[in-house]
């Protein structure tokens, strides 16, 4: 059995931990609320921004724009395909990180040729993750200078994001564009999702159960539909990575709030249990005196 002292310092140091773990719960609960508060608060701008766009396909059935342009001609184990990843920039929240990274080998493994697979991942620990396997089996490349932090999501930060992707599929280095993030489902369901941001398909914005448009009669647009399309397209696809952004970063504080959650309650438990080793050693170290005491009298007496 340990001695008094080693209980002592080992019960202060779990105590001390124990503040840490409850302060990092508190932070990531006030983050939570911020990001969703945020994320509500533009989400009417992007709704309209769809409505707009579907009212455009609407009107325009044969509109020959270059964001729904599928590349038909190329095959499948040629085409370039893109993949923005959304990680966390640091541990200590559950398995928020293996998750999503496990969905992203599944999903590289099922492509036809890896050497055609981009990455562009969001967040230190999948940066650092992807960028030492490539170099050390040769896996998909990772796009070095993508460095973009996961921590408090921002329009302008999803604006350059997708101004980036969207150039390359413009200048036809990348035929894809996929987004995987983690969705939360609600507080304790969390599942990773790959969603195509480009190219865009008409069945996107389909209000119908089966996806189809609905047909109404073709409108006149100045100058055109494609140009309308131009500006619109961007801007909703910047309203997208925005989304996945934030859905990431509460899924990553809401892994957070329950493993701190789980290491506070622990730490608890701990103090609990060496409290009470603690009382027992106390009580065998005063139990101990009283018999030299005791016997100590008895002999004085003889």
């Amino acid at each position: 059995m340990p001695n008094m002292r080693e209980i002592r310092e080992r019960i202060a140091s779990i105590q001390q931990i124990l503040k840490i773990t409850n302060a990092m719960y508190l932070m990531s609960s006030s983050k939570l609320k911020k990001a969703r508060k945020a994320l509500d608060s533009t989400e009417p701008y992007f709704y309209k921004l769809q409505e707009t766009i579907e009212s455009v396909l609407e009107h325009t059935p044969h509109t020959r724009q270059l964001y729904f342009d599928r590349r038909s001609d190329i095959p499948e184990e040629k085409r370039k395909k893109g993949y923005i990843v959304i990680t966390a920039d640091k541990g200590l929240c559950g398995s928020y990180n293996h998750n999503i990274l496990k969905h992203t080998e599944q999903t590289l493994a099922a492509a036809p040729d890896i050497d055609n697979c981009h990455l562009f991942v969001m967040g230190q620990v999948g940066r650092m993750y992807f960028q030492r396997k490539a170099r050390n089996s040769g896996a998909a490349s990772v796009d070095s200078e993508f460095l973009y932090t996961t921590q408090n999501p921002t329009i302008y930060r999803a604006k350059e994001i997708a101004e980036l992707v969207i150039d390359k599929f413009e200048k036809h280095e990348l035929d894809e564009v996929y987004l995987l993030y983690t969705d939360m489902i609600n507080s304790n369901l969390q599942e990773p999702r790959t969603l195509r941001l480009l190219p865009f398909e008409r069945r996107h914005f389909g209000k119908a159960p089966d996806g189809t448009m609905k047909k109404l009669p073709k409108a006149s647009f100045v100058p055109s539909p494609e140009k309308v399309m131009d500006y619109l397209i961007p801007n909703y696809a910047k309203g997208i990575i925005y989304g996945a952004m934030v859905e990431a970063f509460c899924c990553e504080q809401q892994s957070r709030m329950t493993a701190m959650d789980a290491a506070t309650n622990s730490a608890k438990d701990m103090i609990k249990d060496l409290s009470l080793l603690y009382n027992r050693a106390r009580q065998a170290a005063i139990t101990q005196e009283i018999t030299e005491v005791c016997g100590g009298a008895a002999s004085l007496e003889e």
